[in-house]
């Protein structure tokens, strides 16, 4: 438990850095180019990293079933997250993400960071929602994983 714990403030601290250095213009040029797509990456990861310490303190105090079968769970996540993050955007950019239905003007960025925050602190319903935009839109089945967690 103390090595998923201390993992997690690591990739939380690390990632407060990045965001730090990068409101501080301490990046190259071309970074800033694709600033909208960096910073949800970097607030998906925090999503993540959110997750996992309630992850933590849910599992070792509150139901005090930890369990260290689930320490890989809790070092790829944060990655995962990171990931989902950045992909919300380019379905939020894509307009294959609606958040309401008479949008009259364009998502602003905090709009983005939040999908990404939400995104990567819950990864298994966003991929959920992006397997039925796929379905809906493109007619793509959804994922044998995810079929068998639905029982089908």
């Amino acid at each position: 438990m103390k090595k998923a714990a201390s993992f997690q403030f690591v990739i939380l601290v690390l990632l407060a850095v990045v965001l730090i250095l990068y409101i501080t213009n301490q990046f190259p040029p071309w970074i800033y180019t694709y600033g909208l797509y960096f910073l949800c990456i970097i607030f998906g990861g925090i999503g993540g990293v959110t997750y996992c310490l309630r992850g933590v303190y849910i599992s070792a105090c509150v139901m005090k079933n930890w369990d260290d079968e689930w320490l890989p769970w809790y070092y790829i996540r944060p990655f995962v997250s990171m990931i989902i993050g950045g992909i919300s955007s380019l379905f939020l950019k894509a307009g294959l993400i609606l958040l309401e239905s008479n949008q009259e003007s364009e998502p602003t960025y905090f709009t983005f960071y939040a999908l990404a925050f939400i995104a990567g602190l819950n990864v298994d319903n966003f991929v959920k929602k992006i397997e039925d935009i796929s379905k809906t839109t493109f007619g793509i089945e959804r994922s044998r994983s995810s079929k068998r967690k639905e029982g089908g």
